[in-house]
């Protein structure tokens, strides 16, 4: 890779990295379901949002967002607009692929990394990772990890999920 991120092998091909995070607390509505990455994990409670708090498409829409220099999910889909009151957030992370395209970019990868102590996850970050790369048109990571006891996620007060994304612009390889 040259200092103008270009790399040697392609040029004209332009790199970009952008990094998410998101964190929300359990709702108290016991009838809102827990949906991280599309999936929807049973026998939890839901994490409070205006939309449906997907705390997995919201990283990777961050992420992504970022490393294409188009601000954050809050601009683009702000929580005092009530027309995404309740939102999919695998919907919003579909619009998000739409504007990287408009920018030129494609992605090319992401992995993320969810933190919770509770309900445990990984009989379904496979589920996850793939329902999120059908929207990204590309290989996704999911995986679990506890917060070992330590602050709010590790009272189980909620979910908060990382998100690194890397996306592909210019010529094609």
């Amino acid at each position: 890779m040259t200092a103008g991120g270009h790399s040697g092998a392609n040029p004209g091909v332009e790199l970009r990295v952008g990094q998410g995070f998101d964190v929300h607390p359990f709702s108290t509505d016991p009838t809102r379901p827990l949906v991280l990455g599309g999936v929807l994990v049973p026998g939890s409670p839901g994490l409070a949002g205006h939309s449906d708090a997907d705390a997995v498409a919201h990283a990777v829409s961050d992420a992504m967002l970022g490393a294409a220099c188009l601000g954050d999910l809050g601009r683009h889909f702000p929580d005092t607009d009530e027309r995404f009151a309740g939102a999919n957030s695998m919907e919003l992370l579909s619009e998000v692929v739409r504007l990287v395209a408009g920018a030129g970019l494609r992605p090319l990868n992401a992995d993320c990394t969810v933190v919770a102590e509770r309900p445990r996850l990984s009989a379904y970050t496979a589920q996850m990772a793939g329902t999120v790369a059908a929207v990204l048109g590309a290989p996704v990571s999911v995986k679990a990890t506890r917060a070992e006891g330590l602050g709010a996620l590790g009272r189980a007060e909620g979910v908060a999920c990382m998100a690194i994304v890397l996306l592909q612009g210019g010529a094609r390889p």
